[in-house]
């Protein structure tokens, strides 16, 4: 693999430490800049609003730029938005600030995407996507559990300067390693137009459909993984960030396993790992109680998770390859539709009064129409 992807894997390990970071800072935030927990919290839903609307959007401003270009704009201002948002005191311009950076951070991500596929062989793109998606899963296994340490003993806004950082070699590197060339496809027919004709193909349409199934069961039960464990399993609290980075640890496996097979084999992927999926969550619901099962189950729930969900992102690219750019942006848009939607219903079955467990039970049950639309998948790809 060029070594200019792992450049690529970096500043997509800042960027998603950034999303994942506030978990842990917000009750600082809103101490320190005199808001409610609520109202800070608002900046968590500001960036899954701004990657959603923003993959697209930024993807269509950037594709008729050089890809070198694209990419050093784009993480250029995801990292002027941390340094504005590590030194202002007013909580709306570190809100903007959260829109600015997500938009950003859709946008490097859709180019990245379509940059990573386009310097490997056509049949590699699985693995080249996953030294890319490796940049998230580590961000929640070391990036997450170091923001909320530096947020402690230094203040939240240290967290912020650690990522500006961070995005400072890869914007550096980038800039030297990064081949140039056009973000879009060129020649008749390849306008923006036309490439979004191209994503109307309605097996195109089912794997972005999947993709946010799979990310909102994924996202449902990770964002209340903390109270699970320590109100349901009964472990202490000096567990969670164990638990937290044993759930990212088998993410980091799932991703680098599935990209390995998902060039090649991606209906045995997806297919035994979706029905793996909603029996493990299933069976972690039910023994959620008994502390052995919960731990070992955790990575297993989360290598299955990420590699079923780097599959699909894999498998937009495939089927958008005349698209690339766009096919990625709505890759992007697709998963964090999952990301915003899953912890909504798991909120809302807590609110009802089903307790922590309910979560749990809700991402099995958003498991189970994905298991259907892979079926679905499977047939029309099943030779004639």
């Amino acid at each position: 693999m060029p070594f200019a992807l792992y450049l690529l894997g970096l500043a997509v390990f800042a960027q998603s430490t950034s999303e994942f970071m506030l978990s842990g800072l917000v009750p600082d935030i809103a101490r320190d800049l005199g808001v409610s927990v609520p109202t800070a919290g608002t900046l968590t839903s500001a960036f899954a609003v701004g990657m959603i609307a923003g993959a697209p959007l930024t993807a269509l401003l950037g594709r008729r730029r050089p890809r070198r270009q694209a990419l050093l704009v784009f993480l250029g201002v995801f990292l002027l938005a941390h340094v504005v948002g590590a030194l202002t005191s007013d909580f709306g311009v570190l809100l903007a600030t959260r829109v600015l950076a997500a938009l950003a951070n859709a946008g490097f991500l859709a180019v990245a995407l379509a940059t990573a596929t386009g310097m490997v062989a056509p049949d590699a793109k699985g693995r080249a996507a996953s030294i890319l998606l490796g940049g998230t899963t580590l961000a929640c296994v070391v990036g997450v559990p170091v923001g909320a340490a530096l947020g402690q003993l230094l203040g939240w806004r240290s967290a912020f300067w650690a990522v500006a950082l961070l995005s400072a070699p890869a914007l550096a590197a980038i800039a030297r390693s990064v081949p140039t060339g056009r973000t879009g496809p060129d020649g008749p027919g390849t306008g923006a137009r036309a490439e979004l004709r191209l994503l109307r193909r309605p097996r195109l349409l089912v794997t972005l459909g999947l993709g946010a199934l799979v990310n909102g069961a994924t996202f449902c039960t990770f964002t209340y993984l903390a109270p699970l464990a320590t109100d349901v399993t009964g472990l202490g609290a000096g567990w969670v960030p164990g638990v937290l980075a044993l759930f990212g640890a088998g993410a980091f496996a799932g991703v680098t396993s599935a990209g390995r097979l998902a060039d090649r084999r991606h209906l045995p992927v997806l297919w035994a790992g979706g029905a793996a999926l909603l029996a493990g969550w299933a069976l972690l619901a039910l023994s959620a109680g008994h502390p052995a099962a919960a731990v070992l189950l955790v990575p297993v729930l989360g290598m299955l998770s990420f590699g079923v969900g780097s599959t699909l992102i894999t498998r937009v690219l495939y089927e958008a390859a005349d698209a690339p750019l766009l096919g990625g942006a709505f890759a992007t848009s697709a998963l964090n539709v999952g990301a915003a939607l899953g912890p909504v219903l798991g909120a809302a079955a807590i609110e009802g009064g089903l307790g922590y467990r309910s979560p749990v039970w809700v991402s099995a049950l958003l498991m189970t129409p994905a298991l259907a639309a892979l079926g679905l998948v499977r047939r029309e790809q099943r030779p004639a």
